[in-house]
Parts: structure tokens; sequence; C-alpha cells
């Protein structure tokens, strides 16, 4: 019978990495299966019983340079986020990768000082700091070799960087294991911080709840509520777990799971869910799901679930490494061997040439090309406000054929605001509005402060006896007369609102607005409200069509809200979608193509992993911002088709790069075989295609994206 294990891996940083292990361990005799995830940090492995032990499998893993400690089966009922909340990350200079970034950055300073002040001291400053930075990661290719893994990037740069030594370049060699050293901290420090991001879900659920028993309340660990539990949850608490209500009618904050913009009426018989917050009564809710699958615990199974099924994109390096490296020294033992063996040439001629076959092989200037251009676009982006973490998804975001946008945060504003008031009686708008506001001030509901905000300057009346009407609205006295505001179902049930009234509500309503009802013994005014979008939202559909991107509007939102928004700006939509149905639906979506997720909520994130990209909007959530892919710290939405533009236009440069890379070395490969050129300008031409790329690469450091934005 197969046994499956899992442990915990450290210093895996990227899908790179992920399948290194995984194919090195998948070679391991009787292993039937390996699982493994960057984001959780767990390797699970099914092998045959007998034929490889635990003990083989930390072996191998260890000899690749990473860290591995077994998961214990059993003991305890934790959920997916305990697991995330004992995972802790070191400060990125506390890691080996840091310490790495650190040393080699010291001894490059040193030996540029040394050339400048000691111009005799030579190169050998340059050797040092160069050595110091390529052992290690020569040590980690060595071991790929011994695991059937030759062609790694670790194995190319240690080739570039001793072929760079060897002619002499030993600056260059330094540098570009420098730059090697910062790329691979930099996808660790961002990965941290999507682990961070997945850590912050677990902070939704409180850790401690109000439980009755035996008509007695005592705290307990949210994690020991069961099903069939009863929890009191107080105003302004959080919902410990997944369930149902038993008694208490009032508003309910659901936007961390839903998306909904509007906090909802929840009263007895209503489903709630865990990490929602309760605004207004006490609830007593009776307990329906286990701690280990509430709705946050499923939401953080799907965006790992996401990370692991989603094809990650290869480094271009790498790809390319499968078969240049090969190529190169194949060739190159050839053109030694065939002219002194089979035509009786002499050897020293073909040996100098075969040497400067490699020197021109050398791939430095290859190596340097893409994460230079990498590099700038970063930099440019950042400098705009776009982030994108690493040069996968700039990849992967050239290639994007649609965008998904969520709506509410999003495409609009975030919260609602007044769009329309219509006066019943003989009072006039601005009447209505302070009257309106002085009930509305004491109350902190979204509604009240839209209210609230659109009378701002205006002289109040004053009123008296505030209050809130439990899951109805909100009441107050004025010249001892009761003024209430209510949704128009209960201004009907006070018999205040006709019927021709109504109608006019419902009509409003049909434009996706919230509608309330001012009214004493009859209605006064009604007041419709709408999270409006965003005065750049058509704009930023315009270019994206522009792109030939194809956008669509998901959402938890309700139909009505959903489909006068999308009817604005002219594009579909999927409303009332609960996180997995998003996940769902963007997996959908990716099935026809590239896809790129835009998001602002905790609800977005297992969406966003789904996707191709995930990008999170400036004004989202830190959970939204850390699990994405990219991100718009802008807070402009025009900045998703310049996001693009700028991935298109590195792509582009990476292309050119290339190009001038391997033409050179094309070139220059003929002529050294028939003798045309020697060692010295193969070196040229390596150190040539080296700047050459490089300056090219700098050229995206004058990208302003806010400008693509506006271009067609």
């Amino acid at each position: 019978m197969p046994d499956t294990h899992e442990w915990l891996v450290t210093g895996m940083d990227c899908p790179s990495c992920a399948a290194k292990i995984k194919g090195a361990v998948a070679q391991l005799p009787g292993i039937e299966a390996v699982e493994i995830s960057v984001m959780s940090r767990k390797l699970r492995v099914t092998a045959t019983a007998h034929a490889t032990s635990p003990a083989d499998i930390e072996n191998r893993v260890k000899s690749l340079g990473y860290g591995i400690e077994a998961i214990a089966q059993a003991g305890g009922a934790r959920t997916e986020a305990d697991e995330h909340t004992t995972q802790t990350a070191a400060p990125w200079y506390r890691t080996g990768k840091g310490h790495l970034v650190l040393l080699t950055a010291t001894l490059l300073v040193v030996a540029w000082g040394l050339a400048l002040l000691l111009p005799a001291s030579g190169n050998w400053p340059f050797i040092v700091a160069c050595l110091a930075g390529l052992i290690p990661i020569a040590l980690r290719a060595f071991a790929a070799i011994r695991a059937g893994q030759p062609f790694s990037i670790e194995a190319l740069m240690t080739i570039a960087a001793t072929g760079a030594l060897f002619i002499g370049a030993a600056q260059e060699a330094a540098l570009v294991v420098f730059l090697f050293a910062v790329g691979e901290l930099l996808e660790g420090v961002a990965v941290s911080h999507a682990r961070d991001g997945i850590r912050a879900l677990s902070t939704l659920v409180p850790k401690t709840a109000l439980r009755e028993k035996n008509d007695m309340m005592e705290d307990v660990a949210a994690t020991e509520l069961v099903p069939g539990d009863v929890v009191i949850v107080r105003p302004g608490d959080r919902i410990p777990a997944d369930g149902k209500i038993i008694s208490g009618t009032g508003g309910v904050d659901e936007s961390p799971v839903t998306g909904e913009s509007m906090p909802v009426t929840r009263g007895p018989g209503d489903p709630v869910f865990a990490g929602a917050i309760n605004n207004e009564t006490a609830l007593r809710i009776q307990v329906t799901r286990a701690a280990a699958d509430n709705t946050i615990a499923r939401i953080i199974r799907l965006v790992e679930q996401a990370e692991d099924s989603r094809a990650p994109t290869q480094r271009f390096i790498d790809r390319f490494s499968r078969w240049y490296m090969p190529s190169i020294v194949g060739l190159s033992a050839l053109v030694v061997a065939i002219p002194p063996l089979f035509f009786g040439q002499a050897w020293s001629v073909w040996v100098y040439r075969g040497l400067s076959l490699l020197l021109i092989g050398c791939p430095c200037a290859l190596v340097i090309s893409v994460p230079a251009a990498i590099a700038s676009a970063l930099c440019a982006g950042a400098r705009h406000g776009l982030l994108m973490k690493g040069g996968a998804v700039i990849e992967a975001t050239a290639a994007i054929k649609t965008v998904a946008l969520d709506k509410t945060g999003t495409l609009t504003m975030g919260q609602p605001e007044v769009t329309d008031i219509l006066c019943l009686d003989q009072h006039s708008t601005a009447e209505v509005l302070a009257l309106a506001a002085a009930v509305e001030k004491a109350s902190n509901h979204p509604l009240a402060q839209a209210i609230v905000r659109k009378a701002a300057g205006m002289a109040l009346p004053p009123v008296q006896d505030s209050r809130a009407i439990a899951g109805k609205g909100v009441s107050a006295m004025l010249d001892g007369q009761i003024i209430t505001i209510a949704s128009p179902r209960h201004a009907m049930q006070d018999g205040a609102l006709s019927s021709t009234a109504a109608a006019q509500a419902t009509a409003m309503e049909s434009e996706g607005k919230t509608v309330v009802v001012l009214y004493t013994g009859t209605a006064l005014a009604l007041i419709g409200l709408r999270d409006e979008p965003r005065q750049d939202a058509q704009e930023t559909i315009r270019q994206l069509r522009s792109l030939g991107v194809t956008p669509i509007i998901l959402t938890g939102d309700n139909q009505r809200t959903a489909a006068a928004i999308a009817a604005m700006l002219h594009t579909d939509y999927e409303a009332e979608l609960l996180p997995e149905q998003k996940q769902q639906t963007i997996r959908e979506l990716a099935a026809r193509g590239p896809v790129m997720m835009v998001g602002d909520g905790i609800n977005d994130a297992p969406a966003l992993k789904q996707a191709t990209v995930g990008v999170a909007i400036g004004s989202g959530t830190d959970v939204a911002l850390e699990t994405a892919d990219a991100a718009i710290l802008r807070n402009c939405i025009t900045d998703i088709p310049a996001l693009i533009r700028l991935a298109r236009s590195t792509m582009s440069n990476i292309r050119q790069n290339v190009s001038i890379a391997l033409g050179l070395k094309g070139v220059f490969l003929v002529t050294t075989i028939i003798g045309m050129t020697g060692l010295w300008l193969a070196i040229m031409a390596d150190t040539g295609a080296t700047v050459l790329v490089t300056l090219n690469a700098l050229r995206l450091l004058r990208t302003k994206p806010a400008g693509l934005a506006q271009k067609n």
C-alpha cells in the first residue's frame, strides 16, 4: 500500500523552485505522486511503502539547497487559518538570499573603490566579488545536475559568470551575479508578502466566541465551535462561524465575503458567514459549519488551489537554455575535434577557434537582456504607481485577452451616494435633504452617512430622541412629531406610502438604486442612493477595447444594481457571485484565453489567484494587494490598460534584446568558424552585445504609463 507524507519546505520562492523539487523527488524509486505548493510551502508525496523512505525524500530536497520539515499527520483539528497563522517569515535581510545580496553588493562597492583608488590592483577584487556570489549558485547547479536537471537557471548562471571570468570580464561577471541574486531575493519577498496576505484572511474570524450553553454564556475559542452550537454576536462584533440566525434582526456587513457594497438586513432563518460584521442588534446564531470548513477557511483553500492549478509561466531564460547551452557546447566540441581528426588540420588552430566559439556562446548578454528589461519596466511602472510582481507577471499581462473587473470599489466609488431626491409634498429638495440629514446624523449606517455627506454645509433642524429601528431604519422627534427614514416596504407597512409613490420607488430600484422613504404620517420624499461608477470607468472600458481586450464585470452585488452599472458602461456582467463562483467564472474565461482579474476586496482573493494575472486596485484591502500578481496604487483604473501597454512594450523590448544578443553571436559564430575573427573579437562580440541590450533595456525607464494609457 502506498504511503503519503507531508512536509513544509523553506527557501522555495518561485514556481521554478517548485518544479525543480518536484522533478528531483519524482525520480526517486517508488514515487507515485508529488504535489507541491509555492504558496503554502507544502510538499505532499505518495510513495510505495519501503521503496523510498521519508528520510530519502528529505535528503533529496536538502541537497537542492532547501529546508524541509515534516508536518505531523495527527493531532487536533487545525484549520487553514491556523496553518497560515503559525507560518512566519524572516525579514529579507535575515534570509540566505538576503545575505548573498548584501555580501555581493558590499564586495562590488569595495572592488569599484579599489579600481578607482588603486588601479594596479587589477581585476582580483571583482573576481572575489563574483566568486563569493557564484559559489552558492554553482553548488545549487551541481545539486540539480546530480538530481537529473542539468540545464537549470543556476547552471546557466554558473556557465555565464565562469565564461566571463575566463575572458577577463570580471566586472561584468560580478555584476551579473549580483543582479541574479537581487532578482532571486525579490521573488522571495513577493511570495512572502503573498503569504502574509493569506495569513491576514485568518484575522477576519475572531479568536473567541460567546457560546450559549445550559442557559449560561461562556467564552470559547472559535476553533472549538461545532455544528449545533449557539453563539451570541453583539453589535460591532464579527461573526465567529458560518451559521443560521435563530433570533434577532439587523444589518450585517457581508462585504468581506460577498463584496456587497451595502449592509444587508438579516433575520431569523437567514444564513450568515464567518467574518461578516454585525452592525446593529445582538444576534443569536446556530453554528452550521465547523471552523475548518467555514467561509474564510474555504477562501484560504481556494487561494492555494488557484495558485497550484494555474500553469506558471516559465522564465524565458530557463526555456531557452534547454537547447541553447547544449547546442553551443556540442558545436564547440565539434569545431575542436572534427578538422584535426578527419582532415588533418592543426590542433592549435581549431582549439583556438573552439575556445573563441565558447566565448561567443557565453550567455552573458542573453542572461542580462531579460532581467535588465524587466527591472527597467518594474522601475518605470513603480514610479507611476503600477506594481508587477516579477517577469512572469509582465509576460502574462502582455498576452491578456479578457479583463474581469470587480464592481464595488473597482469600477465604482465603493460607497453609496445620493442620486435622486423626489419630493412628495410641498417641501423643497433642500428642506427634505436637511431634514433627512438631521434624522440620520447620529447613525453609522453607510446610507445614513451618504445622506449626511450630501447635506454637508447645510443648517440642520434640531431633532431629539434619534434612535435606530432594528432592521427597519431610523426615527427622531422634531417639534413633537416622529420623523422616520426607512425602506419602501416598511413605509408601506406603516401606511405612509401611497401606491403611486410605491411605483415611483420601484422604478428607481429598477435602476439599481437603493430607495429610502422620509415620512411622518405620510411620505415626504423618496431618496435614491447608489454606488456610482468612477469618472474614469467608461474611459477604461474604451481603452481596453482599443487594445483588443474584452472587459466583463464580476460582482457579488444584486442583479438590478449590476445590470444598471453594466448598462452605463456598455459591457457584459455576472452578478450575485460568491467567491467560489467568481473563481469558477474566471476558470471558464481562462479556458478561452489569458484573463486578468481586477478587484479590491478579500472576497476577490480566490479569483485574483485563479486568473492568469490578478490585479489589486489601490483603494482595496491589504489582502487583495498582497494576494494579487500586480497592483495599481494610484486608485486610477485607467491604469489597467496602461499596465497592459507597459507589459507589451516590455515584451517587445525583450524580443529586441534577444534578437541583438543572438544576432551578433550568430554573425561572429560563422566568421569564427571560417577563421575571419579571433579570440579578441569574440570577446568584443560578447561585451558589445551586453552593452547594446542593456542600453536598449534602459529605454524602458523613460516609459510613462499614464501617457501610454491615453493612446489608442
